[in-house]
């Protein structure tokens, strides 16, 4: 009887006495658990995990692309490279149009020298040559031709035409030259005929500076002549410079 008394008694002891409490959660910061700084002193967490677990970003780049965007300034230009090589001929292109004539040139720069003069007597030969010697001026420019001496002097050097033209005589012979200085240059001929014709030489030369050019008649081995009258002029000599040497 007593022992139950005794059990009883216990009991309502441990029915009285409170529970323990909890020990209380203790307040952690979320860099508690990374290893104490070094020479600090400080104990490494025990409890939790052995390290933190790396954290690695991965953006997906499809998803951030925009739209694209506008085109940039153009920036300024490099140094200019070494030259290449050169390269082969291209094939030859077709003709142009022909261009606008250009404005006329400074007439002060352009020489002239240019005659023409006729004769209205006939002339018969002699047992000498003879320079055919002229009376009708048509154009003598600048005086170049001497109506005395019946020669054109050469006043400015270059390429000159020369042209002449006679009327030959009924049954005689005629024979004439043109001459440069004292040189034959070019003959006009022409048989004996009972019909008179006209004949015609025309020629080129080269005259340097105070060249002379005349027409002479042939000495007289048989009747030579060229014929004319007071009416008509059948007999010309002209020349006129083409192209000067040395053009100012």
């Amino acid at each position: 009887m007593l022992g139950v008394l005794l059990i009883l008694s216990l009991s309502s002891l441990v029915a009285l006495v409170p529970p323990p409490r909890a020990p209380p959660a203790l307040c952690k910061h979320c860099c508690d658990d990374l290893e104490p700084a070094e020479g600090s002193g400080a104990q490494p967490p025990t409890g939790g995990f052995s390290h933190v677990p790396e954290v690695r970003t991965y953006i997906n780049m499809t998803i951030l692309k925009g739209d694209k965007g506008d085109r940039g300034d153009r920036g300024t230009p490099g140094k200019a490279g070494h030259e290449g090589p050169p390269g082969s001929v291209g094939p030859t292109g077709p003709k142009g149009s022909k261009g606008q004539a250009g404005p006329p040139g400074d007439p002060c720069k352009v020489q002239y020298s240019s005659f023409s003069v006729g004769r209205r007597k006939s002339l018969h030969s002699l047992e000498s040559y003879q320079a055919l010697v002229f009376d009708t001026v048509f154009v003598n420019l600048d005086g170049h031709f001497d109506m005395f001496s019946g020669k054109f002097l050469c006043h400015i050097p270059g390429i000159y035409f020369f042209n002449v033209n006679i009327h030959t005589w009924n049954f005689k012979e005629t024979y004439l030259h043109i001459m440069r200085n004292d040189k034959e240059q070019a003959i006009v001929y022409a048989q004996p005929s009972d019909r008179s014709i006209m004949q015609s030489q025309s020629l080129m030369l080269d005259l340097k500076l105070n060249d002379e050019v005349w027409v002479r008649l042939y000495k007289r081995e048989r009747e030579n002549a060229i014929y004319s009258d007071d009416v008509d002029v059948y007999i010309t000599f002209n020349g006129y410079l083409i192209k000067a040497s040395v053009e100012e």
